[in-house]
């Protein structure tokens, strides 16, 4: 079901993140907000180490975790790691500029960091949600933070954000027979292929769901 659901942005999301690391990802990674690694496949042949950072009050499974901490404390040195990331995390963080202002002092010089936030979504992982960011105070953050931009970019338009939007909200009635035969799955696929030509005919991106933004130290 879930990968049904996510399904319109999923695969933007990963053929995105794959692009920029192939372009900018080299040496140690640090995964901020880890949880159980969900890219550790995606990337294993861009780093030769890849270290995920995440609390003990995560509500993910916990044994991909090597270091248990904060994002605004972790405890290694300066410089410690080539790369960062760090996916859909900001927006659960009371202290966002705090977190980004320690990546910066944990990459080493010239080293690149890729972040993704959302700028249109639901309520998720609630009480533990806090913000959202238009590319214009992600640029304010980050370069405050020290960080050069290189660059912002919308994962998606009206129609992939309106889709996925929509097909989340019918699963809230997938139960009895809707769920033993199938029928909000059947709709939702369907639903996605045609927002998926939709968004190719007209893409505007200022309805995007999620910015990937990335820079370097």
């Amino acid at each position: 079901m879930n990968e049904i659901k996510n399904r319109l942005i999923y695969k933007i999301h990963d053929s995105k993140l794959r692009k920029y690391a192939t372009q900018f990802f080299k040496g140690s990674l640090i995964d901020i907000g880890c949880g159980n690694k969900p890219y550790k496949s995606l990337l294993k042949d861009l780093v030769e180490k890849h270290i995920g950072v995440d609390t003990e009050q995560t509500i993910h499974n916990k044994n991909a975790i090597n270091i248990f901490s904060t994002a605004y404390k972790i405890p290694v040195e300066d410089c410690s790691f080539d790369s960062a990331i760090c996916t859909a995390v900001l927006e659960h963080l009371e202290e966002p500029e705090l977190a980004i202002r320690e990546c910066y002092r944990i990459l080493k010089p010239g080293g690149y960091a890729i972040y993704t936030v959302p700028f249109i979504w639901h309520l998720h992982e609630e009480p533990r949600d806090f913000f959202r960011f238009s590319k214009y105070g992600l640029k304010y953050l980050f370069e405050k933070s020290g960080f050069n931009i290189i660059n912002i970019d919308p994962l998606s338009g009206f129609w992939i954000t309106f889709g996925t939007l929509l097909i989340y909200n019918l699963y809230r009635f997938n139960r009895g027979p809707l769920r033993w035969l199938h029928l909000i799955d059947l709709t939702a696929l369907i639903l996605s292929k045609i927002f998926l030509i939709l968004e190719k005919i007209d893409k505007t991106e200022q309805w995007t769901w999620m910015y990937m933004i990335i820079v370097k130290k």
